[in-house]
């Protein structure tokens, strides 16, 4: 069940109250770390309430310490020792016996005891939280404190994550966007709104929902929203080893969080494939390896990367990713990051990928590689959406979808800017506003003044240009105005202010008037003289 607005607006307010004077950036970083270490140990405690058998984890490790760890990083892919745990931390509080060492060697621990086969998803993944660092506090007590009040923050009732992986992923969620809107410069660029999310998400998925094993990848991860979105409409996502999550982040912050996300979305870390590397800089996952190109290829691509950066693209001609088509621009890569992704995507597989409206008609490099694209029939649709529905930019985007082997030639363009929800500083697609976009794109339609299937031809009439008003045309007549009816309303009009005014100055004339009133009612008269 979803959080509610309530418990929405108390964890928050809860929050802010305790972090006193540390900003927000440095925050989200302890408050991310400490919530996802809650998580694991309350997987690990009732992992081993289930093959215990009433023994306690304190007298299994003393018995054959190496053992007991081994194996449950056999099934975990790490281990918590004892006195290590979120629960542990909690109770020295009440007994007023915490020490921030206890934090400082339960995460030390913790590293030393993942899996080997787990280490890329867990390796650095509480590098954000520093418990020497001045943000903390001044000396060693106040950074102390701050972790006290941390840990009974995260033990409040609000923040309980022994039910559901819907429960523990709601609050998390919820914490991602809430950053994400309060830091928008500094979180919002890796934070995709749930709505458009969906619609890409049910466009990927369609027509292969049941299928038993199924690969998505997304090249910019950020905080991996988009994966778990497009494997929430798969019927096996929840299976262990049938939905297979790849990704790769540049910064370090949304890396550390694109892997808490996914396990505290219930994800198995084997099925976890996340690197930490620039995606145009460093092609992954496999691309070329040993001078042989043999890349990885997967059944859904999706990707939100940052719009018209700037990247490095000298001597990129050679690259497989861009071979076919060009190198983009040095000071736009949107379509180096379409075309690694197009690369990266099975036969019989489907990508979305959201960029800015320039790439539909920006011209030079950019101009041959969409008439590539275009000539490659690999263009499948276009949705244009309204503006203000990210959290750091104003500006209105679209998603392309792709298709790497189509027989049809013509390209779907969807106007559906005009349909949101107007909030104070942002706008919001509804679920009604989803629904048409999705409905439209799957059943290819035509409909006036929103969506149109374009043929090839048409499409070489504009020059290859794709911008959405050369096919949809939302233009709207204005009434034309009766000037002759206008007159005559005109002239009614006066003659009742004239009649209005007379019937005024004769009511005046009927006052009693004395000296007082005399001047004023004069006066009054004159005005309407």
């Amino acid at each position: 069940m979803a959080l509610s607005t309530e418990q929405q607006t108390k964890m928050w307010a809860m929050l802010n109250q305790t972090r006193g004077q540390i900003g927000l950036t440095a925050y989200k970083d302890y408050i991310f770390g400490i919530l996802f270490y809650k998580y694991l140990s309350g997987k690990a405690a009732r992992w081993l309430g289930g093959v215990s058998r009433g023994e306690t984890w304190e007298s299994i490790y003393s018995k054959n310490a190496t053992k007991a760890l081994l194996h449950m990083r056999k099934n975990l892919g790490y281990a918590i020792q004892p006195s290590d745990f979120f629960s542990d931390w909690k109770k020295a509080i009440d007994e007023d016996k915490f020490n921030i060492g206890m934090m400082t060697d339960a995460f030390g621990h913790f590293n030393q005891q993942v899996a080997f086969e787990a280490k890329g998803d867990f390796e650095g993944i509480f590098d954000g939280m520093r418990f020497d660092s001045a943000d903390l506090g001044a000396n060693a007590q106040a950074r102390a404190s701050v972790m006290i009040s941390m840990i009974e923050l995260l033990s409040a009732p609000e923040f309980d994550l022994s039910g559901s992986d819907d429960t523990v992923s709601d609050i998390y969620e919820y914490l991602v966007k809430q950053f994400a809107t309060v830091l928008a410069s500094d979180m919002g660029q890796y934070y995709t709104p749930k709505e458009i999310s969906e619609v890409m998400a049910r466009i990927l998925t369609f027509g292969r929902e049941n299928e038993e094993r199924f690969s998505i990848y997304d090249p910019t991860v950020g905080s991996g929203s988009l994966l778990l979105t497009t494997a929430s409409y798969m019927k096996n996502s929840h299976k262990r080893g049938m939905i297979k999550y790849f990704g790769q982040e540049k910064d370090a912050t949304p890396y550390r969080l694109s892997r808490m996300n996914l396990m505290m979305h219930g994800v198995e870390y084997n099925d976890i494939n996340i690197n930490h590397a620039d995606t145009l800089e460093s092609d992954w996952p496999d691309g070329v390896v040993d001078g042989k190109d043999t890349p990885r290829m997967f059944d859904a691509v999706m990707a939100n990367p940052p719009y018209s950066a700037h990247w490095s693209n000298k001597d990129r001609e050679d690259d497989p990713r861009w071979r076919e088509y060009g190198v983009s621009p040095r000071t736009k890569a949107d379509y180096a990051f379409l075309m690694h992704c197009l690369y990266h995507l099975e036969d019989n597989g489907r990508m979305a990928i959201i960029l800015p409206h320039g790439v539909l008609f920006r011209g030079a490099a950019e101009g041959r590689i969409r008439k590539a694209l275009i000539d490659k029939h690999q263009i499948e649709a276009i949705i244009g959406f309204p503006d203000k529905l990210f959290l750091n930019t104003s500006i209105p985007v679209c998603v392309l979808i792709l298709r790497k082997n189509r027989i049809e030639s013509d390209v779907l363009f969807v106007d559906a800017s005009k349909d949101f929800e107007k909030l104070k500083k942002q706008n919001q697609l509804r679920s009604e506003d989803v629904e048409r976009i999705v409905d439209t794109v799957i059943s290819r339609k035509d409909i006036e003044k929103y969506s149109h299937v374009a043929t090839l031809d048409e499409i070489k009439e504009n020059d290859y240009n794709l911008n959405i008003p050369r096919y949809v045309d939302t233009f709207e007549e204005e009434t034309p105005i009766d000037v002759v009816a206008l007159s005559k309303e005109m002239i009614a009009l006066n003659s009742e202010i004239g009649k209005a005014e007379s019937d005024f100055l004769a009511l005046l004339d009927e006052l009693a008037i004395t000296p007082e009133t005399k001047e004023i009612i004069e006066s009054t008269k004159a005005v309407f003289r």
